[in-house]
C-alpha cells in the first residue's frame, strides 16, 4: 500500500515516513487485492499532533483522525482506530453477505457512492463552491447505513434496491437512523 504523506505546519522527515509505512503496511493484511493509494497528513496545531488518513477503497472510504502530544502516538492511535473500523464493518458485513463473500471481496471489487459536500460562507450567498458526482449503487437500507457509518459522514444518498428509488439515510441526534424515501 503506497502512502501520499504531506505535512502541515510541519515537516515531514524521513523517520516520519518510514514510521508512517511501517504501521499502515499492517493494514495491508485485511485486503485481497493491494489498494492503490492512501493519503496520510501530519500536522501541528496549537502545540497538538494531528495526522489525519483517508484510505480509498472500491465502494468504502476509510477515515481515521486523531490529536495528541506525539506525533509517533498519534500515528498508533490512527493505526489501531482504522483497524478497529475495518474489523467493525468486516464482521457486519460478513453476517449479511455470507453467501457472497468476504469484506476482502466486497472492499476491492464493489462500487459504491459517497455523500455529495456542498460547503461556503455565508456571505458567499449560495453560491455553490465544490459539485461531486457519483454512481448511485443500488442497496438496501441496511447496507445503506454501513455504507454511511463507514465514511463517517451523517447522510448517505443510495438507490434502494427495493423501491427503486433515490433515498437518504441520516444519524439522528438521539443516535438512531431515519431515512428519507422519494414520493
Amino acid at each position: 500500500m503506497n502512502f501520499s504523506i504531506r505535512g502541515q505546519q510541519i515537516e515531514v522527515t524521513d523517520a516520519l515516513k518510514e514510521y508512517v509505512d511501517k504501521k499502515f503496511n499492517r493494514l495491508e493484511k485485511y485486503f485481497d487485492a493491494p489498494t492503490s493509494e492512501g493519503y496520510v497528513t501530519l500536522g501541528v496545531i496549537r502545540g497538538l499532533h494531528t495526522v489525519e488518513v483517508t484510505i480509498p477503497l472500491p465502494g468504502v472510504m476509510l477515515r481515521a483522525e486523531d490529536r495528541s502530544d506525539d506525533m509517533y502516538s498519534s500515528i498508533d492511535a490512527v493505526v489501531d482506530k482504522l483497524e478497529r473500523q475495518i474489523r467493525k464493518h468486516k464482521t457486519k458485513l460478513n453476517r449479511k453477505f455470507r453467501q457472497e463473500g468476504s469484506l476482502k471481496t466486497l472492499f476491492t471489487e464493489s462500487s459504491g457512492a459517497a455523500g455529495s459536500i456542498v460547503s461556503g460562507d455565508p456571505e458567499d450567498e449560495l453560491e455553490v463552491v465544490r459539485t461531486k458526482r457519483f454512481f448511485l449503487k443500488p442497496m438496501d437500507v441496511e447496507e445503506a447505513i454501513l455504507q454511511m457509518n463507514m465514511v463517517g459522514h451523517n447522510f448517505f444518498v443510495f438507490s434502494n434496491i427495493d423501491s427503486q428509488t433515490v433515498n437518504v439515510v441520516y444519524k439522528r441526534d438521539d443516535g438512531k437512523y431515519g431515512l428519507i424515501e422519494q414520493d
